[in-house]
């Protein structure tokens, strides 16, 4: 169960779209932010434009990064912040990258 930290700050900093599996579902995901929360599990803030659920809702999501598997950059970029986006995600304590 790889963190993949470089990927997950090139795809921030590049502002390329993502594709994981977590907890047994694919995600895609525009990736906002990457650090630690308060129990120092490290996490991942993004907007959800696909994958798998019942509905599949998007949206702002917030992951445990250690629970990612499979995580795959893709060709699809983002312009950049969607309405909701805050710089300094109140819930991480440490930030590694962010938009």
């Amino acid at each position: 169960m790889a963190l993949h930290e470089y990927e997950l700050s090139a795809a921030i900093h590049g502002r390329r779209c993502i594709r994981f599996r977590y907890r047994g579902e694919t995600r895609i995901l525009e990736p906002y932010a990457f650090g630690v929360d308060a129990g120092g599990r490290p996490v991942l803030r993004g907007y959800e434009v696909g994958g798998e659920g019942d509905p599949h809702r998007p949206g702002w999501t917030l992951f445990h990064a250690d629970e990612i598997d499979d995580l795959s950059l893709l060709e699809q970029t983002f312009a950049g912040a969607r309405d909701g986006y805050m710089r300094n995600d109140p819930a991480m304590t440490k930030v590694y990258a962010e938009l």
